[in-house]
């Protein structure tokens, strides 16, 4: 909530999914430029759900970034095709640099 809340005030459209198989469900009928995923869901873990994500023509072109307390989590987050990886507890500008980064590289 905290990260959603952050990224709203930063002039963000920000949609949120319940678990891994709600945000696999809405990615393809969202317009998204990036996803910030966490790695523990319920139902579908974040790492099944980037899988199915980067497999579909639909939605293998946004970038997601795991963003979990889960250890050990950047290299099997890399793994399941995540373009990047931060731990929580995360630094809120941490996070908005690492979106910016990726939706728009020239300005970073």
């Amino acid at each position: 909530m905290i990260y959603s809340t952050y990224l709203t005030h930063a002039g963000c459209v920000v949609r949120t999914a319940r678990d891994g198989r709600e945000a696999i469900e809405n990615a393809a009928q969202w317009s998204l430029d990036v996803i910030v995923m966490d790695l523990a869901m319920p139902c579908v873990d974040g790492w099944t759900a980037t899988k199915v994500l980067k497999a579909s023509p639909l939605t293998r072109h946004i970038p997601i970034i795991a963003l979990s307390a889960v250890q050990m989590g950047r290299a099997g987050a890399r793994a399941a095709g995540f373009d990047a990886y931060l731990a929580k507890p995360c630094l809120l500008d941490l996070l908005w640099w690492e979106i910016r980064a990726l939706v728009n590289p020239q300005v970073c």
